[in-house]
């Protein structure tokens, strides 16, 4: 299966090809990415081509679209999920929708991958070790769920990024700083995908997980 992966989860953008033969074509952003200001509208569609190109696939011949859904950065997740949509109904291509936690998690390399992205007002969005279902909860918690697990966990993500003096204090490990663990790799979106069912395009939203920050007045 030919495979494009979006996703724009957290403030870096991440674009993969999967080819059928098993040789993938990666825009992987750098762990630096997520600490400066997002940048989606104007590196996304570049990325994509990008990827495109050095995989020598025309959209005709993608077999599905597949895009990180979060939860994570509101205005990020709208992009990504909207040039998804864009992509799979101008070219005819089927839309799969994977969790992005999900594929922070897999490219983490520990026995005990706890994925956090940043969700603000002093949260994280958390994947425990072994999956389960993603939560918002301020990581002091996470913490305390982590230490309860009898695991020792390895965490990342930019939710660990910003809060790792505090994970450390409370005895969970962080990965280092420049880590390409930190970031959501496309080509994880895309392996991710294989198992995921075809969704109808009007279908793929994003998950917040929680009301976004800004209210109307």
């Amino acid at each position: 299966m030919n495979v494009l992966g979006l996703d724009t989860s957290t403030a870096a953008s991440a674009a993969c090809v999967l080819r059928s033969d098993g040789e993938a074509f990666e825009s992987e952003p750098s762990a630096v990415a997520l600490m400066e200001r997002p940048a989606h509208g104007r590196v996304l569609l570049p990325a994509v081509t990008a990827v495109m190109d050095r995989a020598e696939l025309p959209f005709a011949e993608l077999d599905a679209v597949a895009v990180g859904v979060g939860p994570g950065a509101f205005t990020g997740l709208r992009i990504g999920v909207a040039t998804a949509r864009a992509l799979a109904s101008a070219h005819g291509i089927e839309l799969r929708a994977v969790s992005s936690l999900e594929a922070l998690a897999q490219g983490i390399e520990d026995a005990a991958p706890l994925a956090l992205i940043d969700a603000r007002r002093g949260e994280v969005f958390a994947l425990m070790p072994g999956g389960g279902k993603p939560f918002a909860e301020r990581p002091e918690e996470v913490a305390r769920r982590a230490r309860e697990s009898g695991l020792d966990p390895l965490a990342a993500g930019d939710g660990a990024l910003r809060f790792r003096d505090v994970l450390e204090a409370a005895g969970v490990r962080v990965a280092a700083s420049g880590s390409s663990s930190h970031v959501v790799r496309g080509l994880a979106i895309c392996t991710l995908a294989a198992d995921a069912a075809p969704v109808p395009t009007e279908a793929v939203l994003p998950d917040y997980r929680r009301p976004p920050d800004a209210r109307p007045l």
